[in-house]
């Protein structure tokens, strides 16, 4: 008897450690289209590299494909088919809770092959958006993850490439190629979209924090110089974000707790009969519950939310609508304390919120086999709200500042892509946006009770793009990219036509030369445009309603040597002149808004500034393979602007360097390998941004902050030293994946001066210095 029990026990204990150990396995499927006309591709070859059993499937008349049972980790995969360049995805992350879903867009051949043949001669460097050859680079999800200091943020993970200046206090700003932050465009699913930040103010484009989740992203593109026609009111680079579609089979669900918030990201087809899909996720501050919950308790308590979301909804016969949005709210309450009657005591308080929303409707029709037609209109706004109190003698507090900024606009597009042959592509388009403002700006007079407004308008302006774009592939080694960008600003009848060319030229196996000229502009933020003073008769008067835009010439040239599938090196060179920059009216002044986050001013500007920008910049890194990878960038640059007083200054961008060295290693753990161990370090040296020193005596006097502007931005901060690192445990489930992450920033606390300000309480000149040691703790479950 005690035997037979004995018998069930080992062979219940077997069964179970056969369950445990059986090997997990997932799904991969998706799409594989022409890149010129997103036409299905049907018969191409899908393969998983290295697999054993064989693993693979080949398109069906739609263009799709499914490959099951491959087992969970890391995927590499081939797709090839007749006449067309072969494309290799190396590296692609399979957990056991979601499947894959992939679309891949192949480029035809100019030269006709006889037999198809795997060797994926398509590199990881190559970028999605085939008319960007030069100062490109795609920001992948799964590096976006997996880079220490990250905070799966795109703009944090642009800080990494060449060229690129992070903020050393926390903002994810980022300066390029010496560049004001101003200068770049952010674009959601081809669509213009304002800041995607929480608590930032209109005109700038960075924040603390951005709203835009990494669960929801798909690849994306960032450009740093010469930007592709298609890209306008931009002159120091474009982030251009996709969302990816979500699982039109399967419901799939994540859920995430960390110090940055808690999430939660729903995805799934809207019913078994129909193509179409969801993608929905929202977030909540940490930091705000807690403090709700009253188990922190600290002056300045972040609070935010955001939520976004992707709805595919195909058609049999009107092509595909696709519904996309991206909203968000954050505020802060902040105070201060001074002595008083030798008590310390709440002598000032603040508050400050913002929002941002963005709702759009794309439409994607093809127009024959060799042609189709994107639309889209879309609804944002952006704005902030500030208020500020200080104590009275009786102990009651007095307000004594507000604003309340917002804009709201409305935006229209289309562009047209034309397949002519393998050789020539035509891409032609227009965009417009109208916006409206809200602006309210006024200080309280204690002299004469009354409040005294800064400004207090609404007003509209209007913005009208076009453009036209030919990619011309002389051979397969040589492709040429030319074209133009017009814009008018209505609000001033300002106008610009900007040429584009670039060529990208294989002079050698796997050596490449890339050459590119771009003219570009932007408006001004429009605070700017509409800021106004109050003239005797009580009349408004706007003294920079016919400011034009800021134009810079691009110029770029660049060399590429790829030693394998893994390795690359990438040196360019650049010079940017920059014009019609607005300065301040008096040839006595150095104030120019080429050194500007996002401030406006009531005093009269001219557009008879000038800068320029100049450098070199290098990358070397190995692609993950094998289980590690690496990546050095390192660029000398020098930024410079002229004002009306005709001398040439460094501009507050100019750090003069700035290196990145990134390493991670990865280990496969456990008896079926379904755990993942990953080890990541970042290295930062960057040179100090330039500041104007504080006049401490007249700050006193008159009770707020007065600068030397006599020596304008000839003060250097600290150079910066800043190490990251991260550590990541994975594991795969039957069903389910879990993941536990830690990403520190500033691990040795470095504190570097970046800057001063005078702080009127104590009646003392202040250092900010960089961000602090700050980690980050997730915990993740994908089911």
């Amino acid at each position: 008897m005690k035997t037979g029990k004995l018998y069930l026990v080992l062979t219940l204990l077997f069964v179970g450690y056969v369950a445990v150990a059986q090997e997990i396995k997932q799904t991969i499927r998706g799409k594989v289209l022409d890149a010129d006309t997103q036409q299905p591709l049907i018969g191409a070859s899908v393969v998983v590299l290295n697999s054993d059993p064989f693993l693979g499937a080949t398109t069906n008349y739609n263009g799709e494909f499914e490959i099951n049972n491959v087992p969970v980790g890391r995927v590499s995969l081939a797709v090839s088919y007749m006449g067309y360049e072969q494309k290799l995805l190396p590296n692609m992350v399979l957990n056991s809770a979601k499947q894959l879903v992939i679309t891949v867009e192949l480029q035809e051949s100019v030269v006709k092959m006889d037999e198809v043949e795997i060797n994926g001669n398509e590199h990881k460097a190559d970028i999605n958006n085939e008319m960007a050859v030069t100062s490109a680079r795609t920001i992948s999800v799964d590096e976006t993850s997996r880079f220490a200091g990250t905070f799966n943020d795109p703009a944090r993970m642009a800080s990494n490439f060449a060229g690129v200046t992070a903020d050393a206090q926390g903002d994810n700003s980022i300066v390029v190629r010496g560049n004001s932050p101003k200068g770049i465009k952010w674009r959601l699913e081809g669509v213009e979209i304002p800041n995607p930040n929480h608590f930032s103010d209109e005109g700038a484009t960075g924040g603390p924090i951005n709203a835009l989740n990494s669960s929801m992203l798909a690849n994306s593109v960032f450009l740093t110089g010469a930007f592709a026609p298609e890209y306008g009111n931009a002159y120091s680079g474009v982030l251009d974000i996709s969302l990816r579609n979500g699982n039109n089979q399967e419901r799939e669900y994540s859920f995430s707790a960390g110090v940055l918030g808690l999430d939660l990201t729903a995805e799934g087809p809207f019913s078994r009969n129909y193509n179409g899909s969801y993608l929905i996720n929202y977030r909540y501050s940490s930091l705000a519950i807690l403090d709700n919950l009253n188990i922190v308790d600290f002056g300045g308590v972040p609070k935010y939310q955001d939520a976004s979301f992707k709805f595919l909804l195909p058609t049999n016969k009107y092509g595909y609508f696709t519904l996309f949005g991206l909203w968000g709210i954050s505020s802060i309450e902040d105070g201060a304390m001074d002595s008083v009657n030798g008590k310390p005591t709440e002598v000032f308080r603040s508050q400050y919120s913002a929002n941002l929303a963005t709702v759009g409707l794309k439409h994607a029709l093809h127009l024959g086999r060799n042609a189709y037609v994107t639309s889209a209109i879309s609804w944002s706004a952006n704005g902030s709200g500030y208020t500020q109190q200080v104590r009275k003698e009786d102990a009651s507090f007095l307000e004594n500042y507000r604003d309340n900024l917002g804009k709201q606009s409305l935006r229209a597009q289309s562009i047209v892509d034309y397949k002519i042959d393998a050789r020539n592509k035509l891409r032609a388009g227009f965009f417009y946006t109208q916006h409206y403002l809200d602006l309210y700006s006024a200080y309280y007079n204690e002299d004469n009770n009354k409040w005294i407004h800064d400004f207090n308008s609404k007003g509209n302006a209007g913005l009208a793009e076009g453009f036209v774009s030919w990619r011309y592939r002389a051979t397969e080694k040589l492709t040429f990219v030319s074209g133009s960008h017009y814009s008018q600003f209505l609000l001033n009848q300002s106008q610009k036509l900007e040429p584009r060319a670039s060529l990208r030229w294989e002079v050698a196996p796997a050596t490449y030369f890339t050459l590119g000229y771009g003219r570009h502009s932007r408006i001004e933020s429009l605070l700017t445009y509409f800021s106004s003073t109050t003239l005797a008769n009580g009349s408004a008067y706007y003294p920079n309603k016919n400011l034009k835009m800021l134009n810079a010439s691009h110029y770029v040239a660049g060399i590429e040597r790829r030693f394998g599938a893994n390795y690359n090196v990438k040196m360019e060179v650049y010079y940017q002149a920059l014009g019609n920059v607005p300065v301040v009216n008096d040839v006595n002044s150095a104030i120019s808004t080429i050194n500007s986050y996002d401030s406006y001013t009531t005093q009269q500007m001219v557009n008879k500034g000038t800068g320029r920008n100049y450098g070199i910049e290098l990358t070397a890194e190995r692609y993950l393979n094998k289980g590690y990878y690496f990546m050095f960038t390192n660029s000398l640059y020098q930024s410079k602007y002229t004002a009306l007083d005709g001398v040439e200054r460094n501009t507050r961008w100019n750090g003069n360097y700035v290196s990145n060295l990134l390493v991670g290693k990865e280990w496969k753990l456990g008896a079926e390998q379904n755990k993942v161990l990953g080890l990541n370090g970042k290295i930062s040296l960057i040179g100090g941004k330039r500041y104007t020193k504080i006049l401490l005596d007249q700050s006193i006097a008159t009770g707020t902050e007065v600068r030397d502007w006599q020596h304008i931005y000839e003060t250097k901060g600290d150079d910066i030293f800043q190490a990251n690192m991260s550590f990541y445990y994975r594991v795969n489930r039957q069903k389910t994946t879990h993941e536990f992450k830690i990403d520190v920033q500033n691990i040795t606390n470095n504190a570097a001066v970046v800057n001063e300000y005078f702080n009127p309480i104590t009646q003392k000149i202040e250092k900010g210095t960089q961000l602090a040691l700050i980690p980050n703790i997730i915990y993740r479950i994908q089911f």
